[in-house]
């Protein structure tokens, strides 16, 4: 395999005989165009919203130029003074670029000026970041991912300025700078850089949009396509130490080919919503670049217009406060206010027809880009074109063809309930081992909950900002979601080289009818000898005021096994329908898998055939109700256990414990009911409006459970475990009376 500096050597001598591209004449060109500043100027005092964003950033920007100028020798970790330092740095230059072009004011360009040149006097000489965690350091930055960041912004910033720098200034910065930058995390960090990876894309990016405004075609085909044949020789597939793919499964590796590997044909990505939502900014802001200065590549309509369906998928992502569903590695919180998610809204409205909806979600920002499509955006919000961004329920496909499972969310009634069903692919190096999971909100609030990550993101006193080791020991494991666990043994045994490799089965999934929705999956791999089917079913019945979750989870197994479903809720438990014991002091429920990290609080033994337990949270009265066997076992448990550093939430548990089975069912209900008032201290409907969960039979072939209410007669619930066709017929006897219906399932509400 050719060196590094055999490989520069043949890229300078190649880009000496490339002749420049065909790029738009004159600058800005990449996001902020020319004609976008005409416009710009020519609506100044006229669109609300835009001028608004001015004012705002016009003051932190003339904040950090009377300031003066800081680019402190690198040192620190997320959060520290010099990252930290080094990040509003880039930033403000972006901004106070943009300024000068809207404002037509010379100081801001002398401030981007002299900030590129404070970097081109560090840079030449600049070795290492010190830190050494990462396995692609930077310069600036302890990693090459935050110096990609770097890049993808003072691009933007050196675009702004362009003209007002002499030909003399800018060969100096590109000599010094830019160019050495794009090599240092393309060349000399393959692994960085050709990798199918939300890192890769910032990386590709970087190199892209820098090369856009050199006219450097050649650093424009090394983002779009990948470093060249003569470093190819790291292995296919290859996992980093930070679990990414090198190149995809075709062997492509850039811009083009992260745009192609990690999204589904729905626009969902595979690493989940917190990482798309990271990821969407380099993908947008370079391919709004290459739709400006290579308008022939039509980038908008690759895959079917992709980008714009992924940034329709990571709205939809959202609970009713617009925050991120925190699927595998995602930062609870994370939200469509992210600027991140500024930007591909009005980079999405402006591309892509002008949907209103958008305008919408823009509204609720209260900010737009300075730019052209934050200029598009704020006139049309002035001109009253703005509609509500409604949220429907939608299954979204994983996996490049759409055939590595999915996530389906089941919304009902303005998202008075939101039930979150992940049955996806691994989702690259941020994936968790839980397959068939689910997590469920009302408007907004947390009722059963995805842990999330473990990592407190720019916050210095906790490892750096970056991941910390209960990440591995807890949150990818299985035992931290809500699905079932064989063996106190996660998923995959926790592996990674062999959950990448699988992925979960739809089975069915329907959304047509309001008050009956539901979805199935099935998963052969996470156990080996073992089928688990789950099927989800948001209902809404005339017996009670809101809508519940119906669950069943099904196993076909080769052998007796010891089975754990786990629910961890939000809120104070108020009763259960069985009696609890503690134990004498709080110990670990078992030493490995995550188990580890679970204080065991109380237990139980069911009194009957069912097992119900009620809580309270965010004023609603919540009861979840379970088909339970007689030697099954019901556990409390806290998170917390050996954790001395305090790293992990001490949030609580429900957990039922099936010993010694095969073959087994589990049924459960989660019904919200009634509400109660801290003012008037009154409790309304503080009781569930479930009576008992019956199974009528369970097969190979067919699971029928009749759920009783309070008041009124019971519903049937029906599913065919074998057959999922939407055509076929089904008819049953049960304890005399025909059951008949057509397709996968059938609810009969009895009203």
């Amino acid at each position: 395999m050719a060196s590094p500096k055999q490989v520069l050597a043949l890229i300078i001598s190649l880009a000496i005989t490339i002749p420049a591209m065909a790029a738009q004449d004159g600058h800005p060109k990449l996001i902020l165009t020319q004609d976008g500043v005409t416009k710009i100027r020519a609506t100044l005092g006229t669109a609300p919203l835009f001028d608004a964003t001015v004012a705002r950033v016009r003051q932190e920007v003339d904040a950090e130029v009377a300031a003066g100028i800081d680019t402190p020798t690198p040192k620190d970790y997320s959060g520290g003074y010099t990252h930290e330092r080094h990040k509003r740095n880039f930033v403000v230059m972006q901004q106070a670029g943009a300024l000068y072009q809207i404002l037509d004011d010379e100081k801001y360009a002398r401030y981007v000026r002299d900030m590129l040149f404070a970097y081109e006097a560090m840079y030449k000489t600049l070795p290492l970041h010190p830190k050494t965690r990462s396995y692609a350091r930077g310069k600036l930055f302890w990693q090459c991912l935050n110096d990609a960041n770097w890049l993808v912004y003072t691009s933007q910033a050196y675009d702004a300025i362009y003209n007002y720098l002499s030909a003399d200034e800018r060969h100096t910065l590109e000599r010094n700078l830019f160019r050495p930058f794009a090599d240092h995390i393309s060349i000399a960090n393959p692994r960085f850089f050709n990798r199918i990876h939300n890192h890769s894309t910032w990386g590709n990016a970087a190199v892209g949009m820098i090369g856009l405004v050199m006219g450097d075609d050649e650093l424009v085909q090394r983002a779009l396509y990948g470093l060249p044949a003569e470093l190819h020789g790291v292995d296919l597939g290859a996992k980093d130490n930070d679990g990414g793919f090198i190149f995809d499964q075709n062997g492509k590796a850039g811009f083009l080919a992260n745009m192609d590997a990690p999204f589904s044909p729905d626009g969902y990505y595979t690493e989940g919503p917190y990482y798309q939502r990271y990821a969407m900014y380099p993908f947008l802001v370079f391919a709004q670049a290459l739709h400006n200065v290579k308008p022939e590549m039509d980038i908008f309509q690759h895959r079917d217009g992709l980008l714009l369906k992924a940034v329709d998928a990571l709205l939809q992502l959202t609970d009713a406060d617009g925050e991120f569903f925190p699927l595998n590695d995602g930062q609870k919180g994370m939200s469509d206010q992210a600027r991140e998610l500024v930007t591909a809204v009005d980079i999405a409205f402006l591309v892509g027809g002008g949907d209103p909806r958008l305008l919408g979600v823009a509204e609720r920002q209260n900010q737009v880009l300075l730019d052209d499509a934050g200029i598009a955006v704020a006139t049309a919000i002035r001109d009253g074109e703005a509609q509500p961004y409604q949220k429907t329920s939608i299954n979204l496909s994983d996996g490049s063809d759409g055939t590595e499972g999915g996530v389906a969310i089941l919304r009902y009634a303005d998202e008075a309930l939101t039930l979150v069903y992940k049955y996806s692919a691994q989702g690259l190096s941020h994936g968790h081992y839980d397959k068939l999971s689910f997590s469920l909100y009302e408007r907004g609030h947390e009722v059963l909950q995805d842990y999330g990550l473990v990592r407190f993101v720019n916050i210095e006193q906790k490892g750096g900002g970056n991941y910390l080791p209960q990440n591995s020991t807890w949150a990818k494991q299985s035992i931290a979601h809500n699905t079932l666990v064989l063996n106190e043994t996660s998923h995959f045994q926790g592996k990674y080289e062999i959950g990448s490799r699988h992925h979960s089965e739809l089975y069915f999934y329907d959304d047509q009818n309001d008050d009956v929705q539901v979805v199935s999956a099935t998963d052969a791999n996470a156990y080996p000898g073992a089928l688990l089917h789950r099927t989800m079913a948001l209902i809404r019945t005339a017996h009670a005021d809101k809508p519940f979750v119906l669950d069943l989870f099904r196993v076909e197994a080769d052998q007796q096994h010891r089975y754990d479903l786990p629910f961890y809720f939000n809120g104070q438990v108020l009763d259960t329908s069985f009696a609890t014991r503690a134990p004498a002091e709080l110990s670990p429920i078992g030493s490995k898998h995550g188990y580890q990290h679970l204080y065991l609080e109380a237990s139980g033994e069911p009194q009957g055939e069912n097992a119900r337990f009620s809580w309270l949270t965010n004023r609603q009265f919540f009861t979840l109700t379970s088909v339970t066997k007689t030697d099954d076992q019901l556990v409390f448990s806290r998170i917390g256990a050996n954790d001395p550093q305090f790293n992990l939430r001490r949030d609580a548990g429900f957990m039922i414990r099936r010993q010694d089975a095969q073959d087994t069912l589990f049924v459960t209900t989660i019904e919200p009911h009634g509400s109660y008032s801290p003012v008037s201290e009154l409790a309304i409907d503080a009781r569930s409006n479930i009576a008992r969960l019956q199974v009528l039979q369970d097969s190979k072939d067919y699971t029928v459970v009749a759920v009783h209410f309070t008041h009124g007669p019971p519903g049937v619930f029906a599913l065919s475990n074998s057959n999922s066709s939407k055509t076929a017929q089904h008819q049953l006897r049960i304890d005399d009376k025909a059951l008949s219906w057509i397709g996968p399932f059938a609810f009969m509400s009895g009203d």
